[in-house]
């Protein structure tokens, strides 16, 4: 959810017109630009293009730097300019939130791995699913206590944009973050989410909560539920 809200700032950020038409002036420059330069390239003031430049650095959109112009240096070379430049953070903001670099990243790691090991590709794909399923697990901070055996996994899976509701005493994930994907290879994605959602039960010692494909339409092919006492 942090960083969601992250992103959801950073978009806001370039809503101001001022603001995006500068973000992409800077963006478009080859070298970091100067307020004297941003302010001749957009047409304003210099005291606003300040403003709106300050305010894109602090969202992390822009980069600055010190330098001076001239090339001078020593007693009498004046002082360094403040230079803008393009940040290297990306902002994407999907509703429902969608995460295929997660996707990019487990095939791509599955890729590689397929090669260097020979074996097949999607158990490659399964195994890679099944490791960022326990780097997910293992970054939780369990509340304990008469909490449900499922909450420590619905707010990990909510945090990475499943959408769990609890229906009947099955955890239903509302939500596909590799929707696309998932309505073209259905088959790969299911199975991939099935692996990476085992292999987090796992790591968080879970083993009374069960994970299963049950695909229904509009929402994830996994539901989870406790095994019966």
């Amino acid at each position: 959810m942090d960083d969601f809200v992250s992103q959801v700032s950073g978009v806001s950020a370039l809503a101001e017109p001022a603001r995006r038409a500068l973000y992409f002036y800077v963006a478009a420059q080859p070298e970091p630009v100067s307020r004297d330069q941003a302010a001749e390239g957009v047409g304003l003031p210099r005291h606003t293009v300040k403003f709106h430049l300050d305010k894109l650095v602090e969202e992390g959109l822009l980069d600055t730097e010190f330098r001076r112009l001239s090339g001078r240096r020593g007693p009498g070379a004046g002082r360094p300019t403040k230079l803008y430049r393009r940040s290297a953070r990306q902002v994407a903001v999907t509703l429902p939130q969608r995460h295929y670099d997660l996707a990019g990243q487990i095939l791509a790691g599955a890729v590689e791995a397929a090669d260097r090991d020979g074996v097949p590709v999607l158990e490659a794909v399964h195994r890679a699913a099944a490791e960022r399923g326990r780097r997910l697990g293992s970054g939780v901070r369990r509340d304990g206590g008469d909490a449900s055996p499922l909450d420590d996994i619905a707010a990990t899976l909510a945090d990475n944009g499943y959408e769990p509701r609890l229906e009947h005493g099955v955890l239903v994930l509302q939500n596909c973050p590799f929707h696309a994907l998932a309505r073209d290879h259905t088959a790969l994605v299911c199975g991939m989410n099935l692996h990476l959602i085992t292999a987090m039960l796992d790591e968080l010692d879970r083993p009374e909560v069960q994970a299963e494909l049950d695909p229904a339409p509009e929402r994830c092919c996994v539901t989870l539920a406790c095994s019966p006492a």
